[in-house]
């Protein structure tokens, strides 16, 4: 038997590696957003364009910050297996219609949000019109996107174009925004709301990771795989943001608390306690990362992100 002095130092030897590898992953999320940046400047049309004003009012909502979290995935999913195209376009794409998600969230027809991560939304810094059209613009110039930067590999393209549509149409994210609106001032079963989840926030987020296995080459088998690891992030996400509007801080988030209670939305902690869906979190984030160690190589940074993402404080 091993005596406690024996384990010791083996012990100091594992969290050195830990700390190691999570200094690596956290300097990788650095620099694929970094690279986003570059990537969103140089993919949307010039500010200079005209009519400068939409253009102004597309680079501001792109520009407004954020984690990045979906073209990060794209990127990452990509990188995971065997790069066969340049993944850039396809995460822009991906957060182009995130983009056009939240300028229409925040119109005072929807969520009448007038800050974005602590700044004015879209319609407060411009108008309601000019948010409505750069809606519109960034959601029509994802699809540009992949349908003409990736002309030499028709077949990529055709697959990202119908993964992303299939992900942001009615019956997936918009189909999923209709239901939280519909059921406003309610509370729905929980099934309901569960599709609310699956689809409103989930959807993209499989999407991202399908498009960048997609580009990275992977089997169906392996994208079969991807996408359930997409689905519980995505519950994920959406559970922890449920947490932060109940119990985060109005200063890390850049937006204030409360919104989901004062809009009367349904949460998961409209049926569970606070505790009860901490423990949900980390459920899904142990299902997670089960699946990324037998997806991917050993701590890999889909596998890091997960645990981040759970316990995020914006």
């Amino acid at each position: 038997m091993k005596k406690a002095s024996d384990t010791q130092p083996q012990k100091k030897i594992q969290d050195k590696i830990s700390r190691k590898l999570s200094m690596n992953h956290s300097e990788q999320l650095k620099q694929y957003q970094a690279q986003i940046e570059a990537g969103i400047t140089e993919y949307l049309p010039s500010v200079d364009a005209r009519p400068t004003q939409i253009h102004q009012a597309m680079h501001y909502s792109m520009q407004a910050g954020g984690k990045r979290l979906r073209p990060v995935l794209v990127l990452a999913a990509c990188d995971a297996f065997e790069k066969q195209a340049n993944p850039m376009p396809a995460a822009v794409s991906v957060e182009c219609l995130h983009g056009y998600s939240l300028v229409h969230d925040d119109l005072p027809c929807m969520d009448d949000s007038d800050l974005r991560r602590g700044k004015p939304s879209c319609h407060k810094q411009f108008d309601e019109v000019t948010a409505v059209l750069a809606g519109d613009a960034l959601l029509t110039h994802a699809f540009s996107l992949l349908g003409t930067k990736y002309t030499d590999t028709p077949a990529i393209s055709n697959r990202l174009v119908c993964t992303l549509g299939e992900a942001a149409g009615s019956l997936r994210l918009i189909g999923g925004q209709m239901e939280d609106i519909l059921n406003e001032g309610k509370k729905p079963d929980l099934e309901t709301l569960e599709f609310i989840h699956r689809n409103k926030t989930a959807a993209l987020l499989i999407a991202s990771l399908e498009m960048g296995a997609t580009l990275g080459g992977a089997s169906s088998v392996e994208i079969s795989l991807i996408q359930k690891v997409g689905e519980k992030l995505g519950l994920t996400f959406q559970i922890v943001d449920d947490l932060l509007d109940h119990v985060g801080d109005e200063a890390a988030l850049g937006k204030p608390v409360g919104a989901d209670a004062d809009n009367e939305k349904t949460t998961i902690l409209s049926y569970f306690s606070v505790e009860h869906a901490r423990d949900m979190v980390q459920n899904l984030t142990n299902e997670t990362i089960e699946m990324c160690k037998y997806l991917f190589k050993e701590d890999s940074f889909i596998e890091w992100l997960a645990s981040k993402l759970a316990n995020r404080i914006n």
